[in-house]
């Protein structure tokens, strides 16, 4: 290969891409692709040009405007046989889509976000969504998806949290392993983003800069990333917008080189997101100009740009003067082309019309449909029954609210009816799906419905309505939260942060006017991220949170609601008390968790923990049972305990098992998530769960930047969030301090046997 064909591999090209700045049908303009200078720069070249050497990816053929299956397909070999044309050698390019809830692109099933398979703690689950994803994806030509996000949540204010799974690092590093394992099982390269620190930006700003340091990056932020790569083999790396303590991330080859490459042996490729690269020289302003910056990321490790080549169009120029070693395009270019000989690309005959079906495809069968449901149903976390849930079937219910009669609530900023139909106001939305109040139509007798307000703005004027019909009803439903958008055209979804953690727009406030009425009032919150409730606690007759469920959200919050299903999602973030409240992740030394009561006028204390959530039958967790009481710091022991379920319906329980370091090097966190299981359970049916853990779960960084397992006390507790574990044991830990590294054990193996009864 030429030097310019290795560079051209190097690059991407968005051929489709229309998102600019449109006209909504209220006359405002969204802007999807604000960074104007970038954006215009890649645009300017013809897919014919961008591939007279070849190139590596083509961009979001599927996920930029609305078209057929038909038409997709045919734009697909449309464009590879541009590249096939245009190129010498004639190395197809690789297809890159989103698939965050679900393959982003018209007429695709939209499943829930992330956020929501936290809360349903089954990575099972995940991987069977991520398997369906990726055969959707691979029938129709795309070869690598841009996902799962590995983010840990840091503040809650920060407008992606819907696309993460949480606040915890082991839920996220497990399900993001699931995912990665489903998504790869279909032939498709998961992209594991965004590398690294981006979530814990100041403020919860959007590419807002972030300040930790090297110890909370170690423990809190990659662990979920290494997770992924070790255990499911993740083929594909994506770098950060962010910058750590003044170095974007794009420029930190301690990031790229010595813990991914050299650290953790990762061999497959680094992408960068949308338009880092040039970002170096226009936002971070580390650098001078485009081609100063396409060296730096290449020289720290990015191999591929996307979503268009701008900062990597100046690597010829830098090699040819000896600015630039071409070494570094090999080594970049060695790894794009043996990822496309990995997926088949290169073998003989490999054709544009062999690479996809071009009937047959259905990408929102019944199959797909039903696992959107289950994950649904699974994650809507029953916060309090109170006095009237589930509701009588003959009551008279006023449905209130604006998010009881929008389906696109239920939706992430991903989905494509979110994503991409707003600029296309007469396709509708692509997809089947009701609202909330249809659904809770179909459940009970009596329903009547006023909006009462938006989810944004102040206007008030159906105040009346709304309070009215509450006034004349048994049980007032009120249904509020988010509407997921991009930069600012939404309350959640990338770059929709919240100055506070109170309910958008006038919301609380027809919150507060429908309990005055005095007739019982079910809050139910459909939202991104967890909004400040304290407020109403104790004035509230039920309190549901549903987070962004997607397609079959609608029924799954209605069986909720109605009963026929018993609620089993757990909260994978904190419920705070106060507005400004945060951050409030559970994740917390002693200095800053509940137990420091006193030292700050400011309550720590959530209204709900992490972990939490409420049931329609009853559990019990009981009987803890060490294998042994003490080990060395290489050893293992099993805590077993006793799940029973002790109500009159069948329910699923979620087992956590959490640690507490007694005395550290560091102030540690008072508990931390090590281990869990979901547990589905007949009444007066019983269970052991056992879980397995290594020493090795027990590490952290230590003072002197190392991560070592040392000697001394553990505290086991078991139970069913953060901050109720009646089930507590001491384990010692023996020997002398031992370093670890990659090849530690990462995981911690659980297994359920039924023993019988419930006693």
């Amino acid at each position: 290969m030429t030097l310019e064909e290795k560079i051209a591999q190097l690059g991407s090209r968005w051929a489709g891409n229309d998102m600019a700045d449109t006209a909504l049908p209220d006359d405002e303009t969204i802007n999807v692709a604000p960074m104007e200078d970038v954006f215009s720069v890649g645009g300017a070249l013809s897919l014919e040009d961008a591939s007279r050497d070849g190139l590596g990816h083509l961009t979001r053929v599927w996920g930029s405007y609305p078209q057929t299956v038909e038409q997709g397909v045919a734009e697909v070999i449309r464009q590879h046989e541009v590249v096939l044309k245009e190129s010498r050698l004639g190395v197809p390019a690789l297809v890159h889509e989103e698939c965050l809830t679900g393959f982003t692109t018209y007429g695709a099933t939209v499943y829930p976000a992330s956020i929501a398979w936290g809360a349903t703690f089954d990575p099972a689950l995940i991987e069977r969504m991520a398997a369906a994803i990726g055969r959707d994806m691979a029938a129709v030509g795309v070869h690598q998806g841009l996902s799962p996000v590995l983010d840990v949540v840091r503040d809650y204010r920060w407008g992606r949290v819907e696309e993460t799974m949480g606040e915890d690092p082991y839920l996220v590093g497990i399900l993001g392993s699931a995912y990665v394992r489903g998504l790869q099982s279909a032939g498709v390269v998961a992209t594991l983003k965004h590398f690294a620190g981006y979530s814990a930006s100041r403020a919860g700003r959007n590419h807002g800069p972030v300040s930790m340091g090297r110890r909370e990056l170690l423990d809190i932020i990659l662990p979920t990333f290494e997770t992924a790569i070790a255990t499911a083999g993740a083929g594909s790396v994506m770098s950060s917008y962010a910058d750590l303590d003044g170095l974007p991330a794009s420029a930190d080859p301690w990031l790229f080189t010595d813990v991914l490459r050299d650290d953790w042996g990762f061999e497959g490729t680094v992408v960068s997101d949308y338009w880092a690269v040039p970002f170096l020289a226009s936002m971070h302003r580390v650098v001078a100009n485009d081609a100063d910056a396409g060296a730096l990321a290449l020289t720290v490790g990015t191999d591929v740009e996307l979503p268009d080549t701008i900062g990597f169009a100046g690597l010829l120029d830098k090699v040819k003067a000896g600015e630039l070693s071409e070494d570094l395009i090999d080594r970049a270019a060695r790894r794009v082309l043996l990822q496309k000989a990995e997926l088949g690309l290169l073998d003989e005959g490999w054709t544009p019309e062999g690479s996809v079906k071009t009937s047959g495809v259905d990408l929102d069968s019944a199959e797909n449909r039903a696992i959107a449901r289950e994950l649904a149903e699974k994650s809507v976390v029953l916060l309090d029954a109170g006095p009237v849930l589930p509701l009588s079937k003959d009551a008279r219910v006023a449905v209130v609210g604006p998010c009881a009669d929008d389906p696109r609530t239920l939706m992430g900023c991903y989905a494509f009816p979110n994503h991409v139909l707003p600029r296309y106001p007469e396709r509708g939305l692509g997809v089947q799906i009701g609202s909330p109040l249809d659904a809770l139509r179909n459940e009970l007798a009596e329903v009547s419905y006023a909006k009462g307000c938006g989810v944004t703005g102040d206007d008030r004027s159906g105040f009346a309505e709304a309070v009215a019909l509450a006034a004349d009803s048994d049980v007032c439903v009120a249904f509020v939260g988010d509407l997921s958008g991009l930069f600012g055209h939404g309350t959640s979804g990338e770059g929709c942060d919240a100055e506070d953690l109170r309910l958008p727009g006038v919301q609380g406030e027809l919150v507060d006017a429908l309990l005055e009425t005095g007739k019982p009032v079910v809050l139910v919150v459909v939202s991104g991220r967890p909004y400040a409730l304290g407020e109403y606690a104790g004035r509230l007759s039920g309190l549901v949170q549903a987070f962004i469920p997607g397609q079959e959200g609608a029924a799954a919050i209605a069986g909720v609601l109605s009963g026929r299903i018993v609620p089993s999602g757990k909260l994978p973030v904190q419920i705070p008390r106060h507005v400004g409240g945060q951050p409030g992740t559970y994740l917390q030394p002693a200095l800053g968790s509940v137990d420091s009561a006193g030292i700050s006028g400011l309550e720590t204390r959530p209204l709900y923990p992490f972990g939490y959530g409420a049931s329609y039958t009853d559990f019990t967790i009981a009987d803890l049972r060490l294998s042994v009481p003490e080990i060395g710091t290489d050893g293992e022991f099993t805590a077993t305990v006793r799940v029973a379920n002790t109500g009159d319906r069948g329910g699923d329980e979620v087992v956590q098992l959490y640690l507490r370091d007694v005395v550290a090097q560091v102030a540690r966190p008072l508990t931390l998530l090590t281990g869990f299981a979901r547990v589905s359970l007949e009444p007066g049916q019983a269970a052991d769960v056992t879980f397995r853990v290594h020493a090795d779960r027990t590490a952290y960084t230590a003072a002197d930047l190392r991560r070592i397992v040392e000697p001394g006390d553990v505290e086991v507790m078991v139970g069913t969030s953060s901050l109720d574990l009646p089930c507590r044991a001491m384990l010692r830990i023996i020997g002398d301090v031992r370093v670890v590294g990659h090849d530690r054990v990462l995981t911690t193996p659980v297994t359920v046997s039924e023993v019988g009864g419930g006693g």
